[in-house]
């Protein structure tokens, strides 16, 4: 008896440090290896938004290289602050209002959340934070459809309001556990990591922006050259490998799901820049670096909604075909002559259409199972397809709408869209008098 005591005693450290609970509790313990894979999925997905940086940065002139960075990282300080002060809580606090949005004071600036850990194992505060990272990226992809022709200043209030008046509440609506898409139909709109949320939310307003503000001066008369493609490959690396966290992340776990998720991502960006390749080859008779950046991206944006559904024949399947429609998409842009700058509405908007929409049809036949069940004995592709355009129609009509007011009043207010002068000078210059490379006005 005096042994087994000894050894019982021996064994408490090892038990507490790795998260085992004593006697089968039902106490909600902390999981090391999960919440590890969690902090590393949130520096993953705050790598992407640099690469960000550096991919949009790279496809402007060099007169404006700073001045479109500093959106990215703009995002990261400003959403940075929002987030932690009511952005958790207007997204994941209880519905108010009619379940239009979250709240919950003891949210405000995370104040209740100290001791909490979640069922998933986590502590929420790693939860929060990799939220968080999911609400700056948002709003920085923004910036891409108007680079180069607004002011700093304009720019930080419209993500701020933003962010709070259509990225929470949209958040709200499909992750929150009482959101309405959440629990639309048999077992939700389906938005693994972002479909809906983040790539058609910026997007569509990526689109209502360029129409607003109009072209760039010059555009579409004058050829407005990427200035270093070595930056923007280098930024859709970067975004590449962040996407893992990002995709992989939402699952909120380090099991199956987890690997599930992370093997698609993978299957996917491969086959989007494959098929960017081709078609150019095709199309042109050469395939381009940015090409290969753009069908990357169009993967990454098309499996974001599917991670956690589609098996690895649907991955490549959604890569393809959003290569294809975004391709197609961005040469009817130029035709019909609007100044989605760096292709924003393009590649995010189009790409996450097809990807909430087109993920029906790869469902793993586990989940469409266990959706029959929770619907009473049946449940269709085409019922799920339904429910799935729901999500889309709502989210494509709330972010156009209110995006297009908030465009609105700050351009009648304290201004957006900068001076002709202004313009001709560039961002970088102009608004933070620097220049990216030393030198004046090379393009």
């Amino acid at each position: 008896m005096k042994n087994r005591l000894i050894s019982a005693f021996l064994l408490l450290p090892l038990l507490l440090h790795s998260g085992t609970p004593l006697y089968g509790a039902e106490a909600v313990y902390t999981d090391s290896g999960t919440t590890s894979w969690m902090l590393t999925s949130t520096a993953l997905v705050l790598l992407m938004i640099p690469g960000l940086a550096m991919f949009y940065g790279g496809l402007v002139r060099t007169k404006n290289v700073i001045g479109t960075m500093m959106h990215s990282f703009g995002a990261m300080v400003i959403i940075g602050v929002l987030w932690p002060m009511v952005g958790y809580a207007l997204s994941f606090g209880p519905g108010v209002l009619g379940g239009f949005v979250g709240w919950d004071p003891q949210l405000f600036m995370l104040q209740g959340i100290d001791d909490t850990i979640m069922e998933s194992h986590i502590p929420e505060y790693v939860f929060a934070m990799f939220q968080g990272k999911f609400a700056i990226i948002t709003p920085a992809l923004i910036a891409g459809a108007f680079a180069e022709r607004v002011n700093f200043r304009g720019y930080a209030v419209f993500i701020a309001l933003w962010s709070i008046i259509v990225y929470s509440p949209i958040c709200h609506w499909v992750w929150a556990s009482d959101g309405f898409l959440f629990n639309l139909g048999a077992a939700g709109a389906i938005d693994f990591a972002g479909g809906t949320v983040v790539h058609i939310s910026s997007g569509v307003t990526a689109l209502v922006a360029a129409l607003y503000l109009g072209c760039r001066r010059g555009y579409p008369r004058n050829v407005m050259h990427p200035n270093n493609l070595v930056m923007t490959l280098t930024g859709a690396g970067l975004l590449w490998v962040g996407w893992f966290g990002f995709n992989a992340g939402s699952a909120i776990s380090s099991d199956l799901a987890t690997a599930r998720a992370l093997t698609v991502t993978q299957l996917s960006a491969a086959a989007g820049a494959f098929t960017w390749m081709v078609i150019e080859m095709v199309h042109h008779g050469k395939a381009t670096s940015l090409g290969v950046a753009s069908g990357i991206l169009a993967g990454l944006v098309a499996i974001t909604p599917a991670a956690g559904v589609v098996q690895p024949v649907g991955a490549f399947a959604l890569g393809a075909l959003a290569s294809l429609v975004c391709y197609g998409a961005i040469l009817l842009k130029n035709r019909m002559g609007y100044d989605d700058s760096l292709d924003a509405f393009g590649v995010h908007g189009v790409g996450g259409i097809v990807g909430a929409l087109a993920l029906v049809f790869f469902i793993r036949p586990s989940w469409m199972a266990e959706a029959a069940e929770l619907a009473g004995g049946s449940w269709s592709v085409w019922q799920q397809l339904g429910v799935q355009a729901t999500a889309v129609g709502i989210t494509v009509f709330y972010a156009s709408v209110v995006s297009l007011i908030l465009l609105v009043l700050i351009e009648k207010t304290i201004g957006l869209r900068i001076s002709e002068n202004d313009e001709m000078s560039g961002l970088d210059h102009s608004m933070h008098g620097e220049h990216g490379y030393g030198l004046i006005n090379l393009n």
